[in-house]
């Protein structure tokens, strides 16, 4: 078998957030890639309520120190890593005082969706993939976990798409049961218009629903993962008509290696 690297980008990941479908899949299944034979990389955002003191967060102080400019305004990346003994894996966190320190991860306590919630998306995916371009480290395979990790497929193939880090990169979008109400922020299609990203590329995102985020990211992305049931039945249309490489679901007893199978196979 082919020692692929796997880029795992994660919405959440469990200990640092409560057990979720995706929070599971996303920290097991690094491990069990990793047990057999592969080398990865995993990425959450440090969001406020993950403990840094329980968790044994540090800053990667070479790591850190750029700037990521969102609306004509920069924010700093700061990037920190924790270890989880058991698993023998290291998990990387992107950090912003602006986006990532408030307690709460996409809604606020009163459960309002966060205002900024596409600026967090932006700032998360380009950290992500600024900080692997500073690892030196070129993925086989870039796996992105909820639609919070969207724009990495767009990214990928328009933003970074002369990068030779990115060169071989295959991106792999897994659809969840993690729709949001309502729309992000209206402004969010100009704000992501930059080289190599046009207007036309980002059209969809004229009306920035969680269907519009979702078929944005299946668009750009070169296969697809069914993560779990009662997914929107609208993306899960687009999905199938996309024509692309699709995993079903899984069973939970089965899905690493049906997971790093499908890896094989792109």
């Amino acid at each position: 078998m082919e020692n692929k690297r796997i880029l795992y980008i994660s919405q959440e990941i469990t200990p640092y957030l409560p057990e979720t479908e995706m929070s599971e899949i996303a920290r097991y299944l690094p491990q069990g890639v990793q047990e057999r034979g592969r080398e990865i990389r995993t990425f959450m955002p440090r969001y406020g309520c993950v403990n840094e003191r329980r968790n044994q967060l540090h800053e990667v102080i070479r790591l850190s120190g750029m700037n990521l400019v969102i609306n004509d305004t920069d924010h700093p990346l700061i990037i920190k890593v924790a270890s989880i003994q058991a698993a023998r894996m290291q998990v990387y966190f992107i950090d912003n005082e602006d986006y990532f320190h408030r307690k709460c991860v996409l809604y606020d306590p009163e459960n309002n969706f966060f205002e900024d919630n596409d600026e967090r998306a932006i700032f998360f995916a380009r950290g992500v993939l600024e900080t692997v371009i500073k690892l030196r480290w070129a993925p086989d395979i870039i796996h992105c976990h909820g639609w919070l990790t969207a724009l990495v497929p767009l990214y990928i193939k328009k933003y970074y798409n002369d990068e030779p880090l990115f060169t071989r990169s295959k991106v792999v979008y897994s659809v969840y049961n993690d729709e949001f109400p309502g729309m992000l922020n209206r402004n969010f299609k100009k704000k992501l218009l930059m080289k190599g990203i046009s207007g036309n590329d980002v059209k969809i995102l004229e009306n920035p629903t969680y269907v519009n985020v979702s078929k944005l990211a299946l668009q750009f992305s070169d296969a697809i993962i069914k993560g779990t049931d009662g997914i929107n039945p609208e993306v899960e249309k687009i999905m199938l008509e996309t024509g692309k490489k699709i995993l079903p679901l899984q069973p939970k007893e089965t899905y690493i290696d049906a997971y790093n199978e499908f890896y094989s196979q792109m």
